[in-house]
């Protein structure tokens, strides 16, 4: 090449427009570095089960575990027998120990995860909201409903009631899932049997822990102002004074009779609620279970108006006069029903039950079957045995076989229901 002469692809380092790439360039560097830095992953918060409780803090995490596992998992358009003997199993041993959370170990099981993921779908009720109801906030401790001793809980928004179970219990329910999920599918879960939606195995400093999951009888909108315990048996059913001073005591048979006799919801109402009870009675006589109620509460429309009243000018004396826009909050476990006649019950209360227009008062019903776990064995006869010789052969007692039981039970519903 002469000299003094320079490829024509080439250009001294002095020259203006190498100076502009090279000063693009260290711009496109640092915006590169810049995006980077904004793309960073960053590491999920870990999320917190805190309770007053190890033994509610491990629930918590179990809910939460299980629904996680659950979506990823395909689910069977069909269930298969197997899936009815299935459970999960996890054992943690925690590095991150802190009390206020978790405790260092734990174990969790939970019996036919796919068959209650299924049920839970045939109740509609979906599977992210089923676990923040139940991990948002720890459940709270209720007053039982029945007379079996166990514990029982409510999630913070009042939708489910969790329920420990016994020895005797547990068997039963290891047992129900196959002819209970026929039960729901041929009935398209039209029923007033409790609605299971998970059952647990919690271990905790050794000690094991059975709890099922069931949806709420009650509303979680609605005030229930009144509540029965209602067997169709005369004997010993009325409530204890001690049961009287609580603050919503459970009333049973006697007691209704003596305060309401019958429930007024119209024969259209009526003949459908019957026909749903008879086929769930009919359902536990093939099991050879017994010694059911059915739980009512009653929330009573013009006394929920009243009290709505009343806390709305409580809210305005404690505002001290201030400009509140002219509107006053209706409280949210309360909502005013300002046209019953119509007032559509929400899809989700499943339980309620509207009075009729002609009723002396306006009322909604929330009634379900509960305590259904009780088998006639050798210890229900020894009870029916020593009841009769108490009471005489033609007494009202409760401890019956489960075919007499049922019929019993459907009578006085036939007589209650107007």
């Amino acid at each position: 090449m002469p000299a003094g002469k320079m490829p024509i692809n080439c250009m001294p380092l002095r020259s203006p427009l190498v100076k502009r790439c090279q000063a693009e360039e260290a711009r496109l560097k640092m915006a590169t570095a810049t995006k980077n830095k904004h793309l960073r992953a960053k590491r999920q918060k870990k999320k917190l089960f805190r309770a007053n409780e190890p033994l509610l803090s491990v629930l918590m995490w179990g809910v939460n575990h299980s629904i996680q596992e659950l979506s990823h998992i395909n689910i069977p358009v069909m269930l298969m027998p197997d899936d009815f003997k299935a459970f999960s199993k996890v054992k943690v041993d925690n590095q991150y120990f802190n009390k206020e959370n978790l405790p260092s170990h734990f174990k969790v099981k939970e019996y036919c995860p796919l068959v209650f993921k299924n049920l839970r779908e045939r109740f509609n009720i979906d599977d992210v909201d089923y676990m923040n109801s139940l991990t948002r906030s720890q459940p709270v401790n209720t007053d039982s409903p029945g007379r079996s001793g166990a514990r029982f809980l409510m999630s913070y928004d009042k939708k489910y009631v969790i329920k420990t179970i016994e020895s005797e219990e547990v068997a039963q329910m290891h047992h129900l899932p196959k002819q209970y999920h026929q039960h729901i599918v041929e009935n398209h879960s039209e029923t007033l049997l409790p609605h299971y939606l998970g059952m647990y195995r919690l271990t905790v400093e050794g000690t094991e822990t059975y709890l099922v999951v069931m949806a709420n009888i009650f509303s979680h909108k609605l005030n229930v102002h009144i509540k029965y315990d209602l067997k169709g048996s005369t004997v010993d059913r009325q409530a204890s004074d001690k049961e009287k001073a609580k603050e919503l005591p459970t009333y049973k048979d006697n007691d209704f009779v003596k305060e309401r006799e019958t429930l007024k919801i119209g024969e259209t109402q009526k003949e459908r609620l019957l026909g749903i009870l008879k086929r769930d009675s009919d359902f536990l006589v093939t099991l050879n279970l017994m010694d059911y109620s059915l739980l009512l509460g009653v929330h009573d429309v013009e006394r929920a108006e009243q009290e709505d009243m009343e806390m709305e000018n409580q809210s305005g004396d404690d505002e001290d006069g201030e400009d509140s826009g002219g509107q006053c909050a209706t409280p949210p476990d309360s909502p005013r029903i300002k046209d019953f006649e119509g007032y559509e019950v929400e899809e989700r209360e499943v339980f309620a039950i509207k009075s009729a227009n002609d009723a002396p008062k306006k009322e909604i019903y929330f009634m379900g079957l509960i305590d259904i776990l009780t088998s006639y064995d050798a210890k229900k006869r020894a009870a029916h045995a020593a009841k009769t010789v108490k009471h005489g052969a033609a007494s009202e007692i409760s401890t019956v076989k489960p075919k007499q039981y049922a019929r019993r039970f459907m009578d006085f519903m036939d007589k209650v229901l107007v």
